[in-house]
């Protein structure tokens, strides 16, 4: 059911290295729903330089994210440039 799933979604180059814009995913704890992921992809994700985003807002931190149905979680990538 789409309204059990959470959402992943990549931006940018993660896109590129995820396959795909976004992707649906069982709801728990984020260091969970990352050991589905291709373990490579997984590395890229939790690069430090890697923002995230839950539902919109920008997250300062981390630690303790429970992804819970109707969730979308983004992932941003470092912005190169001079």
């Amino acid at each position: 059911m789409p309204g059990e799933t959470a959402k992943l979604v990549f931006l940018g180059r993660l896109a590129d290295r995820a396959g795909a814009s976004e992707r649906d995913v069982t709801p728990g704890p984020l260091e969970a729903v990352l050991t589905t992921l291709d373990p490579s992809l997984a590395i890229d994700l939790l690069d430090e330089r890697v923002r995230l985003a839950l539902n919109g807002a920008l997250l300062g931190e981390r630690g303790g994210i429970v992804l819970v149905a109707g969730d979308e979680l983004a992932f941003l990538p470092p912005v190169s440039g001079g």
